[in-house]
């Protein structure tokens, strides 16, 4: 099982959940902030730390290696992960994943592949493993979920061209995906696109 940790929502009593997956070298610490930043007081957060060391964080697969091989590893301890939070009373409608660069392949990998359909799936900065496979190998859920996911205009890490062109290969595919570009580098810009993700999650529970 991976490391976690599990940050209570200020209402104690919530059960609702999101689930979010650092990028390539960074870890659960890297996004403390985030609970703060959102400022959703009924929302949980579960911190996940990736299964290998890469130089002082962690990484979800070899990107200049054997990708695939960690990919799909990854994949199967996510939907564990997923698993065992439900077994702790949160249900997967009330379970929001995201993730950012890896993390957020990894959360569109799992997201689009798992059984059960979660309040939402957040992309930030990242791409898809073989898109042409994950479209075929889509659960039967998936277009039902719905996916959030953002990149940047500036990213010299992961230009902008290749996500562009792979999230229109999912919504040709019918996959319920809302695409949306900023002047960034890679990262995770302040108020625009924090507000766009808060009111993502928020919908994602309302009813």
């Amino acid at each position: 099982m991976l490391e976690s940790e599990l940050i209570r929502a200020r209402d104690g009593s919530s059960g609702r959940l999101m689930v979010m997956l650092h990028g390539l070298g960074d870890s659960m610490e890297g996004y403390r902030w985030l609970p703060d930043a959102l400022n959703l007081p009924w929302l949980n957060y579960l911190l996940v730390n990736a299964p290998d060391d890469y130089y002082g964080g962690f990484s979800w697969y070899d990107f200049a290696g054997d990708a695939r091989s960690g990919v799909i590893r990854s994949r199967g301890l996510l939907f564990q992960v997923l698993d065992a939070q439900v077994r702790e009373g949160f249900p997967a409608s009330q379970i929001t994943l995201g993730g950012f660069s890896q993390g957020c392949l990894m959360s569109l990998d799992v997201g689009l592949r798992y059984r059960e359909r979660l309040a939402g799936i957040v992309g930030i900065s990242g791409y898809v493993s073989e898109p042409e496979n994950l479209v075929i190998e889509l659960s039967p859920v998936a277009r039902q979920q719905r996916l959030l996911v953002t990149h940047g205009t500036l990213d010299p890490m992961i230009p902008i061209s290749m996500p562009r062109g792979q999230m229109k290969l999912l919504q040709q595919a019918g996959v319920n995906l809302s695409w949306n570009e900023f002047p960034k580098v890679h990262t995770i810009s302040d108020e625009g696109e924090l507000d766009l993700i808060r009111s993502f999650v928020e919908a994602g529970y309302a009813g």
